[in-house]
């Protein structure tokens, strides 16, 4: 097995999730018509921690939910055997909202695009936000983020695995070379 390099531990995550937070606040001037959106699985886990971290500093809840975009990805036809198919979790209206997008790592940009396909079937927000733990860059799509935890300049031979304390027993990001 390759070696794994940490990127960021249980400190270095919280420190990025606080900053993250306060960036929302700061573009979208306050939380009023706010709310966030987590892509499953893992940026769902992020998008709530980045609302309790909002919480604490505005002390107000923000509408947060969750998105399924697997029947909406470009590769399905590709994928062997039946999908997974996880529960989508948006039960507040998003029409007009500012809605900040969450996902855990951003690299190809077509997670994203299958996100902002499934949305628009909710509604129609005002704006659509991105926020991301962790870009790894060799984008194929025109897509970026507006919030970046931490940007990780990575090889296609690499790879970025967010673990997470809710769905990992850990906090950390790791990158390691592709077998």
């Amino acid at each position: 097995m390759k070696e794994k390099v940490k990127i960021l531990d249980q400190e270095g995550i919280n420190r990025v999730i606080t900053r993250i937070a306060h960036e929302i606040i700061e573009k979208n001037k306050g939380i009023y018509g706010l709310c966030i959106i987590g892509i499953r699985n893992r940026g769902v886990y992020i998008a709530r921690r980045i609302a309790e971290a909002i919480k604490k500093i505005e002390g107000i809840d923000i509408p947060t939910g969750a998105l399924d975009i697997t029947l909406y990805r470009d590769d399905l036809a590709l994928a062997s055997g039946q999908p997974l198919v996880r529960k989508t979790e948006i039960d507040f209206d998003i029409n007009d909202k500012n809605l900040v997008l969450v996902d855990d790592v951003l690299y190809t940009g077509r997670t994203i695009r299958a996100a902002l396909d499934a949305l628009i079937d909710f509604g129609r927000p005002k704006t659509i936000q991105l926020a991301v733990l962790v870009d790894r860059g060799h984008r194929e799509l025109p897509i970026r983020a507006d919030f970046v935890g931490k940007n990780i300049p990575t090889s296609n031979k690499e790879s970025v695995e967010v673990r997470l304390q809710d769905a990992d027993g850990i906090d950390e990001v790791l990158i390691a070379e592709r077998e």
